[in-house]
């Protein structure tokens, strides 16, 4: 006897295991969009800390992924024959490993565990690496011995900071849409691209102050301590994310078991290309110019001092930090998809410009850093905005975080790719073509944006997720949606008989 229910009928006792609440996708459907923005008081203010949780744990990640700015000039000045190109890059590129790592493993717990399990497992190894790389030392002394036991305690980082991509952007997606739907793109952006922008600027500044205290004679104090500062930062969140609930749409759209990952891709695909590219390509150009910028900027000033180098490192982050606020600005007027090529476009123009003219540029310091900023502004405002935006309205919650992680992934590839690549890019064809290469990359990210990046700007996220569902429901597929006592038993028979009503 099976007969369909509402979502949000309960029975006189609890279902016992095995006997849930069958449900039709249609009858989901109304259900799960007359819930989605139903929020007890509880769940209200769960939901505006979870946005500002994730605000404060993914500013971690942007002093973590800045960190090394600053500290590869340090380590080149400190070792000058230890810290060879290879050493630099192994020692950057280790965040990047355990970045994509992170992602990929914590997307799937994001989805398959519980958004709470995922925020509160990133947050303790973000803690433990940044502990071990400020207690980084090599057996008797060996510089090459602590280069390794920075890589090690990076990658442990990594983990974690990859991990906070899906975990906390799904999670301030979510509740940022349960709370003020219409202006979710840009309550997203404020809490997720800015601060990981704000964490370069941040991690300078931290430098600066520390490097006045210190002295420039106590280089390796003040290295140190500012890796200790990256233990303080998650640590701020770790008490409320003990605590925080999971947003209504998680509750009652997770699929934790039997998830069908074929139909998944089947409706997914062209979207997966999308955001995968374009995240590749935005990383590619974007993180090896950030951790390189120091670098770059120091052989552009020639005799300046590390003080000097880090002021204009300074510059250079605060002219970027404009672009984010334009992204936000520009969300629901012009559109996610509109916006991203927008900023994309922005790389070919300032790409080429720095590109062509890097000879004669370079000779005036200000100029350079000046539109070597912009690029990056209009990097922030287009995809660095619109990418973390996109990945999370693309796709249904119960394979939100599995799909957002895997898109962050491929970027954080793409970093590591960019971060081989660049100094061989430098030495072999001119330190000009970085900038060409950035070029020719928007060009490429211009038409995967258009061809493959849906623009979800006004759309509810529960409204996905009932189409989703019956997407599913379509296809036979039967099990277990939602989590504790708001699961349910979506069931393609049930939907059949629901249609036979109609």
């Amino acid at each position: 006897m099976s007969v369909e229910k509402d979502i949000n009928s309960v029975d006189e006792k609890e279902p016992k295991a095995g006997d849930l609440h069958k449900v039709a996708a249609r009858t989901y459907d109304a259900g799960h969009r007359a819930a989605a923005h139903d929020l007890t008081k509880k769940e209200s203010l769960s939901a505006y800390f979870t946005i500002l949780a994730a605000g404060f744990g993914l500013i971690s990640d942007g002093y973590q992924n800045n960190l090394m700015t600053m500290s590869n000039v340090i380590f080149k000045q400190l070792y000058p024959n230890d810290y060879t190109t290879n050493v630099s890059t192994r020692v950057s590129n280790s965040l990047l490993v355990g970045a994509v790592l992170g992602q990929i493993f914590v997307g799937l717990i994001c989805d398959r565990v519980g958004r709470k399990v995922a925020l509160v497992s990133t947050t303790l190894l973000i803690v433990i690496g940044a502990t071990l790389g400020t207690a980084a030392h090599g057996a008797h002394g060996s510089a090459q011995g602590l280069f390794w036991f920075l890589t090690i305690a990076r990658g442990i980082t990594g983990v974690g900071v990859g991990g906070e991509y899906p975990a906390s952007s799904t999670s301030a997606s979510e509740a940022a849409n349960e709370t003020t739907q219409t202006n979710r793109g840009p309550v997203f952006i404020m809490v997720t691209n800015f601060v990981l922008s704000f964490g370069g600027p941040l991690a300078v500044s931290v430098f600066l102050i520390v490097l006045s205290a210190a002295g420039e004679n106590h280089l390796e104090t003040v290295w140190r301590v500012c890796f200790g500062v990256g233990i303080l930062l998650p640590l701020t969140v770790f008490f409320f994310r003990l605590r925080m609930l999971s947003s209504k749409l998680y509750r009652k759209g997770a699929i934790k078991r039997r998830v069908p990952y074929g139909l998944v891709f089947k409706r997914y695909w062209r979207e997966l290309i999308g955001t995968c590219g374009a995240w590749f390509l935005y990383d590619f150009v974007t993180f090896p110019n950030g951790v390189f910028s120091g670098t770059i900027i120091s052989s552009v000033i020639h005799n300046g001092n590390i003080k000097a180098t880090a002021e204009w490192q300074l510059l250079l982050g605060i002219i970027a930090l404009p672009g984010v606020f334009v992204g936000a600005y520009l969300c629901n007027r012009l559109g996610r998809r509109n916006t991203m090529m927008l900023g994309f476009s922005g790389y070919l123009l300032f790409g080429l410009i720095i590109g062509v003219a890097y000879n004669k540029i370079t000779k005036i310091i200000p100029l350079f850093v000046i539109f070597y900023g912009l690029m990056q502004s209009v990097g922030n405002m287009g995809p660095g905005d619109m990418l973390g935006l996109t990945s999370s309205e693309s796709y249904a919650t119960p394979i939100r975080g599995t799909c957002y992680g895997l898109s962050a992934a491929i970027g954080k590839t793409g970093a590591a790719v960019g971060t081989q690549a660049f100094t061989p890019i430098q030495n072999n064809l001119g330190k000009e073509w970085t900038f060409i290469i950035a070029a020719i990359c928007g060009v490429i990210g211009v038409l995967i944006t258009y061809f493959c990046i849906p623009d979800m700007t006004g759309v509810d996220l529960a409204d996905e997720d009932a189409k989703f569902m019956k997407y599913l429901a379509d296809n036979g597929w039967e099990g277990e949606v939602g989590e504790d006592d708001e699961k349910r038993m979506l069931d393609h028979h049930v939907a059949e008989a629901g249609s036979a009503e109609i």
